[in-house]
């Protein structure tokens, strides 16, 4: 797993993180992620013969509810073209080590109801539905 830092690697993560966040623009997507660095939070990838694969977007925080920090994970997907080939996988298992190695006590991620496939792959992963995720638009 490597941290995207230039604006190359956040630019190469972009078609990938399309498949998941697909109101996205590509002509504002480097400089948004890089707002978001000035706040935390961190893009990871993996690679594999040096297409971006995977990508996960995490930040690293304190939360009352877990007594102490804890690495949430608000975006993960794996390129559609490489699904199943255990790269999801990979970078789950890098993003629980990065947060053991910065003291977190959990990891943890909200998953939209309608992302079945997701929902089996954190289960297998050993997470639990702890919460339910509420939102209110306020436009």
């Amino acid at each position: 797993m490597e941290i995207a830092e230039t604006d190359e690697q956040i630019a190469a993560c972009f078609p990938v993180m399309k498949q998941l966040r697909t109101e996205l623009r590509e002509d504002t997507f480097v400089a948004t992620v890089r707002s978001m660095q000035g706040e935390g939070f961190r893009l990871a990838f993996l690679t594999s013969d040096s297409i971006v694969v995977a990508v996960a977007g995490f930040y690293i925080c304190h939360k009352l509810s877990v007594n102490g920090k804890s690495l949430y994970v608000y975006d993960l997907v794996t390129d559609e073209r490489h699904r199943s080939l255990d790269f999801g996988k990979r970078l789950m298992d890098d993003l629980k080590e990065l947060a053991r190695a910065r003291d977190c006590e959990t990891i943890e991620l909200d998953s939209g109801v309608q992302r079945f496939a997701a929902h089996r792959f954190y289960l297998r992963e050993r997470f639990t539905i702890s919460s339910h995720h509420f939102s209110c638009t306020l436009k």
